[in-house]
Order: C-alpha cells, then sequence, then structure tokens
C-alpha cells in the first residue's frame, strides 16, 4: 500500500507534466485557486494522466467533485487498500 507523501510525489509528477511547469509543492490543501493553471480544462487532463498513473479508473461525478489535493489522494488512498 502507498504512504500519502508517495501519492503526493507522484501526483506532483503528473501535475508538473500536464500543467508544464518545472516543479511545485503540492500539500493536501492546495486547491485549484493555488495553481493558476489549474482550469477546468487542465482538471480533466489531469484526471486522465492520474487514471493512467495510478491504474485507476474514476466516475466523473468524483474527478469533477476533486476540490483539493488531498481529495485526490484520498480518492487513491481508498482504492489502493
Amino acid at each position: 500500500m502507498m504512504e500519502r507523501k508517495d501519492v503526493i510525489q507522484k501526483l506532483t509528477e503528473v501535475f508538473c507534466d500536464v500543467l508544464d511547469l518545472d516543479e511545485m509543492e503540492l500539500t493536501d490543501a492546495t486547491t485549484r485557486a493555488d495553481i493558476e493553471e489549474w482550469d477546468s480544462f487542465s482538471h480533466v487532463h489531469l484526471v486522465m494522466e492520474i487514471q493512467k498513473e495510478f491504474g485507476m479508473t474514476f466516475p466523473p461525478s468524483e474527478a469533477l467533485s476533486w476540490k483539493t489535493v488531498g481529495g485526490i489522494v484520498d480518492s487513491i488512498m481508498s482504492r489502493s487498500v
């Protein structure tokens, strides 16, 4: 089972790749408002890449409800048990 910090580290790589950023620091509390590039269009791309990276599928209603990085981590962690 992955630890929370490992999930955040992998998510950071996905976010940097999708949002074309050299580096960033994600925390559970990071929101869309904190990252200028995280808009509704990039959110869809992020969801697709997160699903690929973690080998999971999220229902659209769940993926659309993600408002923080912590919410994404919770979704991933709940499936990796």
